[in-house]
């Protein structure tokens, strides 16, 4: 506990806290357990400048707003004071009269670390100390983990429904119950990072977490702080990195939320054609004010500070970089010179990203950005927004939209797979199979396949294939490893059964296969983000719906041959240029019997003819199985 707690805020803190750039508030802000004057208690501070009285109610003062006022601090807008007699656990909320119309309301904390389990909305007092990190090693070498030239699959979970205990009421494990078995399930699949659906604190289970109300909350639907801090050290303990969904494009309208916190439009914008998402039913913050970049800027590092965190996918960035996103004329407001690009926000972004490099340059930000916004992943300095990764949404929606037709009408759509090596290499791509491609009545991903049950999981598995070996880091929503039949449902545990069947489990150990493969080869990694990594052998061959590559890591060496067949149709003989002769190795083969295929193949492999072809030198004849994917790799390079 710290002595001297009325002296909380140096004259330095309150310059940072006026210009914007007080960027770890939360070791000032809130709820902090203390000692004043050789009395045990709580320090409280909370922004909240258009306030007349604030003063702190909770469970040790029966919820009485006269009994434990707060006092205004300077011309900050924060008021604080120290609360003597309660510690870690008391529940409390703010009791705010504005000066404006005499408003009156209770407010969580913004700034709290823990909350009442839904439907409670109160936040409660915590220590974020105590707990013993045995993740040293992990830490130690995560840089060299999140690079552009390391493997990245990602394997996206939603803690609430990737496991549940069924048999006691259908509940949730715990941060604790589910570090060890999704720890232990991610290794054996061969993934090398979970990013999970956010885990800040939610009132609605509904929303996944991506209507936050509590910014610095690890949400206690599944446990305390220091259990989700037990969670990410075991994943780190299993080789495993964390990514977690961060959502700072909106929050909810919930009363006990940020919302008109003290009777003025605080945090997000006053005229809802800047402030309100129609589309969401939230509120939009506004990016220009200082404090409230105090506020979000802090929330990414307090992440990556205490939780260790590795990375930070940022949801929605196109809602925020557009001030007609999903608004027709009329509704919206254009900037200063007007346009529609979202000036403010531009500039958080950038900040935010060069604040999580310049503190913890050995972890990742990735943005989910929906529209061509250029230079998204390129550094600020070069007028980029500083992203480490975008997803990919073009490549997912032209991939799936032609997977889902049938193989017939596929020749007609060729482009739908090729155009995306136009500008795979204008970002740094990750290839996004998400949460979203898999709700509101967009079918699962094996139920979008089209064809009898073969064919279903053979498409299925072709579509790994085609994913696995194009350019970008690979993420995958829990479940689609092993084809589900049904949507996900967040309130229901994954359809685990299913692996009692043959062709689910087959479906599985093809992912398997393919992640260890992706972390094997470089030539699947080294170079996803650089052209020298991909070369076309043929992508012209629309009328048999096939495609062959070649993908290449930094040695000569480290070459492999895709080659991808669209139609349920073998094709054999054919030819394909190498640029090697010798033995060629069948690597991978999505029609192998154990995956559940036609057992259709090379047997292990094929010899080089010196026939060039393709504008190679050398040529390899091979059987191409239907709807499926092979994967070469050369023996003693011979040129």
């Amino acid at each position: 506990m710290s002595e001297g707690v009325w002296r909380f805020f140096s004259d330095f803190d309150v310059y940072l806290w006026k210009q914007g750039s007080y960027y770890r508030a939360w070791e000032k802000m809130g709820a902090h357990p203390c000692r004043l004057n050789g009395e045990d208690g709580v320090h409280f501070a909370v922004w909240a400048p258009n306030a007349e009285k604030v003063s702190v109610v909770g469970d040790f003062n029966d919820w009485n707003e006269a009994s434990h006022p707060l006092e205004p601090f300077q011309d900050t807008g924060i008021w604080r004071g120290f609360v003597p007699g309660i510690g870690v656990g008391a529940t409390y909320k703010y009791a705010i009269t504005s000066r404006i119309n005499s408003y009156r309301v209770l407010k969580a904390d913004p700034f709290a670390f823990f909350s009442e389990k839904r439907p409670g909305t109160a936040s409660i007092v915590w220590d974020l100390g105590g707990y013993a990190w045995q993740d040293k090693a992990w830490m130690q070498s995560r840089r060299e983990r999140n690079t552009r030239s390391s493997p990245m699959t990602i394997y996206e979970v939603h803690l609430g429904s990737w496991m549940r205990v069924v048999e006691e009421d259908n509940r949730w494990l715990t941060y604790r119950e589910l570090a060890p078995r999704l720890a232990a399930y991610v290794q054996d699949m061969g993934f090398t990072h979970v990013e999970l659906l956010p885990v800040t604190e939610h009132p609605f289970d509904g929303s996944w977490g991506y209507q936050t109300t509590g910014y610095f909350a690890a949400t206690s639907r599944f446990g305390t702080p220091q259990d989700f801090m037990f969670f990410v050290d075991t994943l780190h303990q299993h080789g495993i990195g964390v990514i977690v969904d961060w959502v700072p494009a909106h929050f909810p309208t919930d009363e006990h939320g940020l919302g008109f916190f003290d009777g003025t439009h605080l945090y997000e914008h006053a005229d809802p054609r800047q402030g309100f998402h129609n589309d969401w039913k939230s509120f939009i913050y506004n990016y220009g004010r200082n404090e409230v970049l105090n506020f979000l800027i802090s929330s990414a590092l307090f992440w990556l500070d205490v939780y260790h965190v590795d990375g930070l996918r940022v949801d929605a960035v196109a809602s925020m970089l557009y001030l007609d996103y999903s608004r027709r004329d009329g509704e919206w407001i254009p900037n200063r010179y007007g346009g529609n690009e979202n000036l403010e926000a531009i500039a958080f972004l950038r900040r935010f990203n060069e604040m999580v490099y310049r503190e913890h340059p050995d972890t990742v930000t990735v943005a989910e950005e929906s529209t061509a916004w250029p230079m998204v992943s390129r550094p600020t300095y070069l007028g980029g927004l500083g992203f480490g990764f975008k997803w990919n949404m073009g490549w997912m929606h032209d991939t799936l939209l032609y997977m889902c037709k049938d193989p017939v009408h596929r020749k007609y759509h060729h482009n739908l797979l090729t155009f995306s090596l136009l500008y795979a290499y204008s970002e740094n791509f990750i290839l996004p199979f998400s949460h979203d491609e898999v709700v509101h009545g967009k079918g699962s991903m094996l139920g979008k396949m089209p064809g009898d049950l073969w064919q279903k999981f053979a498409n299925l598995r072709l579509l790994y294939g085609y994913m696995y070996s194009h350019p970008g880091k690979k993420l995958l929503f829990m479940g689609s490893e092993f084809g589900q039949w049904n949507e996900w449902n967040h309130d229901a545990q994954l359809d685990w059964a299913l692996l009692d069947h043959d062709t689910h489990r087959g479906l599985r150990q093809w992912v398997r296969d393919l992640n260890r493969l992706v972390c094997r080869e470089p030539a699947l990694y080294e170079l996803d983000n650089e052209p020298q990594g991909f070369e076309w052998i043929d992508c012209n061959d629309s009328e048999q719906s096939t495609l062959v590559f070649l993908r290449r890591g930094k040695k000569e060496e480290d070459v492999l041959v895709c080659a991808l067949n669209f139609t349920p149709v073998p094709r054999f003989p054919y030819r394909i240029g190498v640029p090697f002769g010798g033995f060629w190795h069948e690597v991978l083969n999505s029609d192998a019997s154990v995956y559940g295929g036609s057992g259709q193949g090379n047997l292990g492999g094929v010899n080089a003819e010196d026939v060039p072809y393709h504008g190679r030198p050398y040529s390899l004849v091979i059987n191409l199985p239907p709807l499926a994917a092979v994967i070469f790799k050369p023996g003693d390079i011979s040129v």
